[in-house]
């Protein structure tokens, strides 16, 4: 008798239990630094492929996965250099658009302190060389759709510093296809500049000195210290490395009053885009 009661008393305990909740798979932490992104986009198998839907390079978006994690990327094996070309801005002569000066676009990013350029290697994919470039998250829109949308941003005054670094960059590289549809929005309301393989111009002067009116302090002393030697080494022996050196040097540091519009325009524009990041992260 005790041993029946035991029994049903034990059975109704173990019915009134709740229900283990489910083992949740955890999705494996992907890449985080550059150096990290840089190994994954060097090592991961590519799994599939597929066109873009924008852009004229004939860009692929590929799905890579190193066995735990997944993660998208561009593939542009673009490499065309012709002694004249017309296109819709007009004539130009000694035009390149390669894939290598999205590689360049990125290292040089990174050497003056931007963080705007998505990581991009150089990998070959099946028989070509290319450039296999981090596939950014958290896209929300580009600046043309934001402008033909008319979305307001949320803090006018970070958004400005951000669009003066990213004029300031394109001047450094003489980026002569800069586009709306190329300043990508993420969520946060970071910018992100992409495909550069149309930058990088042989030219001795600045594109558009006229659209820099501001730039960043820190930014400004790393650009005073650019050198040859420096480009060489960070961006490795492709022409990029000359050019840019060229456009620097010879533009905006010659040009006349370049001293008197640094003392003018420079602001701590980088210091609030950080602070603002570090607020948005927590």
């Amino acid at each position: 008798m005790k041993a029946m009661l035991f029994t049903s008393l034990l059975l109704s305990f173990v019915v009134a239990l709740p229900p283990r909740p489910a083992v949740q798979a955890q999705t494996p932490a992907g890449p985080r630094t550059d150096d990290e992104i840089e190994r994954f986009l060097r090592e991961a198998k590519v799994v599939k492929t597929k066109g873009t839907s924008k852009g004229i390079t004939n860009s692929l978006r590929a799905t890579l996965s190193d066995g735990t994690f997944t993660h998208d990327a561009q593939i542009q094996m673009i490499d065309e250099q012709k002694a004249q070309f017309t296109g819709t801005r007009g004539t130009e002569f000694n035009f390149r658009d390669t894939w290598k000066f999205n590689v360049a676009a990125y290292r040089l990013d990174r050497l003056i302190g931007l963080n705007m350029v998505p990581v991009s290697i150089p990998r070959r994919f099946r028989t070509d060389a290319g450039a296999f470039t981090w596939w950014i998250d958290d896209v929300i829109m580009d600046e043309g759709e934001r402008l033909k949308a008319k979305t307001p941003v949320p803090n006018i005054a970070l958004w400005n510093e951000q669009m003066q670094l990213v004029r300031v960059f394109d001047q450094l590289i003489y980026n002569v296809d800069r586009n709306m549809g190329n300043l990508l929005i993420t969520k946060d309301w970071h910018i992100w500049a992409i495909d550069h393989t149309r930058a990088f111009r042989t030219h001795e002067t600045l594109k558009s000195a006229g659209n820099v009116t501001r730039c960043d302090r820190e930014l400004l002393q790393r650009l005073k210290a650019l050198d040859k030697a420096t480009l060489k080494r960070e961006m490795g022996s492709s022409s990029a490395s000359g050019r840019s050196t060229r456009c620097w040097r010879g533009g905006m540091r010659s040009s006349p009053g370049w001293s008197r519009w640094a003392r003018q325009h420079c602001s701590t524009a980088r210091s609030r885009l950080r602070r603002q990041q570090r607020q948005n992260e927590k």
